[in-house]
């Protein structure tokens, strides 16, 4: 499935689903973009505790941020497509941040981390009938389904890669 198969466009999540191309199959996507940070890797390492900013944070709290945002979409897509129509509570990301010691994980942690918890969701995402992936429930206030949710677990990243690019390196 792609994103010409939704139903409707989740707002605010629309911010990442707009980054991954139209013809982009759902479990194609989430496969080719499990390496998402590789490219920066060496990057990553120079910059692990770096923050560009007072209150932003350091490159290894994305990464966690990355990792805690595609745990909690693949258990909110779960949720959906086993219960239906149920309404989830948000995700305070900066609460998630500030709980989250990572002064003791390396960047090679953290990106087999994520590879880690993306194989997870893959394995999730292939488990799921096409009317799993189209059931509706809600988070955040915003209607969405399971498909939608997938491909905010591949547009995420690469929202966060982009923020790397442009204001850590």
């Amino acid at each position: 499935m792609t994103k010409s198969d939704l139903p409707f466009m989740p707002k605010f999540f629309d911010r990442y689903i707009n980054l991954v191309e139209d013809h982009t199959q759902l479990i194609d996507g989430l496969k080719d973009n499990i390496s998402v940070f590789e490219e920066v890797k060496s990057q990553l390492e120079l910059k692990a505790d770096y923050q560009y900013q007072e209150g932003k944070w350091t490159v290894k709290q994305l990464l966690q941020h990355c990792i805690d945002t595609e745990r909690v979409m693949s258990f909110r897509a779960l949720v959906f497509a086993r219960e239906g129509n149920v309404e989830l509570p948000g995700m305070d990301e900066n609460l998630y941040a500030d709980n989250a010691d990572v002064s003791s994980k390396s960047i090679e942690n953290l990106l087999t981390e994520f590879k880690t918890v993306r194989e997870s969701s893959i394995f999730l995402f292939e488990s799921l009938t096409e009317s799993q992936l189209l059931q509706v429930g809600t988070c955040f206030g915003k209607e969405m389904t399971p498909l939608a949710i997938g491909l905010v677990v591949i547009g995420h990243p690469r929202h966060h890669l982009n923020t790397l690019k442009e204001y850590y390196f």
